[in-house]
């Protein structure tokens, strides 16, 4: 039996659909077929979810946390630009293997920024796989793992065209606009090129309360090149550049918050990345996937004590075939990653760069077995070999395992659906964190992090509902960090948690509604953004829903609201404080709306209101650090406040 992804069950229920809801694709979709693997789990299912650039464009997403503004599941604190984290269940995006067309995002140049860079506006797709799940999820991914997908020439091309274009701007009121441009074509009828050039620019923002957020301006630019098409009628090539750059003038550590007359640092931060993906569908026997990809990313900062620069490099490939024997598909591939990080001062004689080298070999395979009509049973593991080497101090680690995993869905009623999973991942010690890669050393006994996930779900389809309830638990022993100087196995990471997400639609109404609770405990106490960092965040329950109304072909009404509850007597407990110290982290409600409208009544043209923060409320997320300012030596220890009311007038003409 053939799963395909539905693009309409995505668009309904920014969810990966499921198998009693996937639809046959469109004309224009299947013309894509060869273009965009499709993406099919079982284990750890009905958690997952996508976002379609559809809805990035609705609310006109401009960063990582418009991007996942729409699922409760999925957080990210630290509302400056720079020094946005992903959180997945309390987890840190660190805890994630993430990629970009395939291409992994790895290690952080700076612990008081972000791990992640990405513009919104090349986006396709989304991907969020939470908890460790199938064999397919690329190595370490011991939280999960986000897949951002870029669009390409063949997907802005209207049917019948070979060239086309669009121009945008938009104006924020919270002090930004941004401009892009973008050409595609048909090189022949076999080949397409896109590229993009986008310039986004904000100075200080404002919090709710009115207050100037001091160090949060920065200039964006951003250029994508990608040339994509058939090289015969069963194989595929698709060649991309991306080259993000980020600067301003920040606080020394940019995710707390900068005093007005504190010293301002200049910081620059930039991506280059190399991606060429290969398919070929030669038989029911082979299906190849095949990525190969170099990614460098680097950050400078003149900082108090000089320019310093950190640096990261990565090199490798993902080799993969897939295979349909009867009532089995299966997947199984070849994969290495080679990552180099080094870090040095630019002043006039200064020391030579302080480097780490690590490289990681896998092993995987995984197979979907249709035993019936009703019963999908998934099972694999893949197996990882992992090197890594510390040149200042000449230590070296290596580990090396087997991470299975188990799940299945089992079709009991016409409308209902049990999924059940169980799946364990692996991680070896990997290069360092650039700014500290100097300070800290690594005890050569360490062992290597694992991680194991169970989830039980159940869902309900009919007629216009779609509804899910899932709980799940995950434990991760030998956790790394460091203590006392040195990176050390430090203990047991426990997430246990449901999520509740229900679907409903009428007509030309859309309706989502979702609830997650999660509890992430480290050695038994609740994680904090400050004694955790690079680990993971506690947040209070989180409630959302999702409208959207259809007035006509030609506009569209949107409402985006998210309810997150107090979280009280979040442990403090680092050597600094007395033991039983505590924090609180208020409650707060945030309001989105949208109206988009194209007044030529085609999508030439398209006018978007949104209005983030509606309402202006003041406060500070949860998956920021909390507020450490009433502990007697941490007064300056505290998240960033979120950006106030943003009025975002956008208008995009396409040719």
């Amino acid at each position: 039996m053939e799963f395909k992804l539905s693009l309409l069950a995505l668009a309904i229920a920014g969810t990966l659909a499921s198998p009693i809801a996937l639809a046959e694709k469109s004309e224009s979709d299947s013309s894509q077929k060869n273009q965009d693997a499709e993406v099919f789990v079982v284990v750890g299912e009905l958690t997952n979810f996508a976002v379609t650039y559809t809805e990035l464009e609705k609310y006109q997403a401009q960063d990582l946390e418009d991007i996942f503004k729409t699922d409760p599941s999925v957080s990210v604190g630290g509302s400056i630009g720079v020094a946005q984290k992903v959180y997945v269940r309390g987890l840190e995006d660190t805890y994630l293997n993430v990629t970009v067309d395939g291409a992994p995002q790895t290690s952080t140049l700076f612990h008081h920024t972000g791990r992640l860079s990405i513009d919104p506006y090349l986006l396709k797709t989304v991907e969020v796989q939470a908890g460790a799940g199938e064999a397919t999820s690329g190595f370490g991914a011991l939280g999960g793992a986000i897949r951002f997908k870029t669009k390409s020439a063949h997907d802005l091309l209207a049917p019948g065209e070979s060239f086309g274009g669009s121009v945008s701007a938009g104006y924020f009121s919270n002090n930004g606009y941004k401009t892009s441009a973008s050409l595609y074509g048909e090189i022949n009828e076999n080949w397409g090129v896109l590229g993009s050039f986008v310039v986004s620019s904000n100075d200080n923002m404002e919090d709710g309360n009115g207050d100037e957020i001091y160090g949060s301006g920065s200039d964006r630019m951003l250029g994508f090149i990608k040339v994509d098409g058939n090289i015969t009628d069963n194989q595929t090539l698709s060649l991309s550049y991306e080259n993000r750059n980020e600067d301003g003038e920040f606080g020394q550590r940019p995710n707390w918050p900068t005093l007005e007359n504190d010293p301002l640092y200049p910081l620059e931060m930039q991506r280059h990345t190399f991606t060429a993906n290969h398919t070929l569908s030669q038989s029911e026997l082979l299906n190849l996937e095949n990525t190969l990809y170099y990614t460098q990313a680097d950050i400078t900062q003149d900082g108090p004590w000089g320019e310093y620069n950190g640096e990261v490099n990565t090199l490798g490939f993902d080799v993969r075939n897939t295979s349909n024997l009867s009532q089995h598909t299966v997947t199984y591939g070849v994969a290495y990653r080679a990552d180099e990080a080094a870090a040095k001062s630019l002043e006039s004689g200064a020391a030579p760069a302080v480097t780490e080298e690590g490289d990681v070999f896998g092993l995987y395979v995984q197979d979907h077995w249709q035993i019936t009509e009703a019963i999908l049973l998934s099972f694999g593991t893949r197996y990882d070999y992992y090197k890594m080497e510390q040149l200042s101090t000449g230590t070296k680690i290596d580990s090396d395992g087997f991470s299975s995993n188990i799940g299945f869905n089992y079709q009991f009623f016409d409308d209902w659906r049990l999924n059940a999973g169980y799946a364990q991942a692996l991680r070896g010690k990997q290069v360092g964190d650039t700014f500290t890669i100097s300070s800290y050393t690594i005890n050569p006994d360490l062992k290597e992090e694992t991680s194991e996930n169970a989830e039980v779900g159940i869902e309900y389809q009919r007629d216009s509902w779609l509804a899910s309830a899932t709980v799940f638990q995950s434990t991760i022993d030998d956790v790394i960090d460091v203590e006392s100087g040195q990176y050390e196995n430090v203990g047991q990471l426990k997430t246990k948690g449901y999520e509740f997400k229900a679907t409903y639609w009428y007509e030309d109404l859309t309706a989502i509604a979702s609830f997650s609770s999660v509890d992430a405990k480290l050695n038994g106490q609740a994680l904090n953004g400050y004694d955790h960092i690079g680990i993971g965040n506690s947040r209070g329950d989180t409630f959302g829903l999702n409208l959207t109304y259809d007035v006509n072909p030609d506009l569209e009404f949107g409402w985006n609201y998210v309810y997150v509850a107090d979280l009280n007597n979040v442990d403090v407990i680092n050597d600094y404080v007395a033991p039983g110290t505590s924090i609180d982290k208020p409650g707060y409600q945030v309001h989105d709306i949208f109206v988009q409208w194209y007044p030529l009544g085609s999508q030439d043209l398209n006018v978007n209101l949104t209005v983030s923060n509606l309402f202006n409320e003041y406060y500070r997320d949860h998956s920021s650090i909390g507020d450490y300012t009433d502990i007697p030596g941490f007064g300056r220890v505290s998240g960033v406040y979120a950006a106030g009311r943003d009025v975002r007038l956008g208008v995009n003409y396409s040719f």
